[in-house]
């Protein structure tokens, strides 16, 4: 499990706290938007559980775009540092931080 997309992510933020990554995608056919900061993550558009060792994104959801924002993020007015990254764009950058 450690090696699962929702922990390499989360291990992403932790690494990098002045950004927060905003990830589209598809989980049973439906669309959700998870944000990732600081080692969490927590869905914009579901509930999320209380207990963090439940994945908000699931290692079957399929990622559609990630977006970088900038911390601290304000939904009304965001600072994108990034935007549109596939999941191979991402790996490069999860790399970059051992993740």
């Amino acid at each position: 499990m450690n090696n699962s997309i929702s922990k390499r992510l989360e291990l992403y933020t932790a690494k990098r706290p002045q950004e927060v990554l905003l990830v589209t995608v598809e989980i049973a056919g439906e669309e959700d938007q998870i944000a990732i900061f600081k080692g969490f993550s927590s869905s914009l558009t579901r509930p999320t559980a209380f207990d963090p060792d439940v994945p908000v994104l699931p290692d079957e959801a399929k990622i559609m775009t990630i977006d970088r924002v900038a911390s601290p993020y304000n939904p009304e007015a965001p600072h994108y540092v990034q935007q549109g990254l596939s999941w191979d764009n991402m790996q490069v950058l999860l790399s970059e931080v051992g993740a």
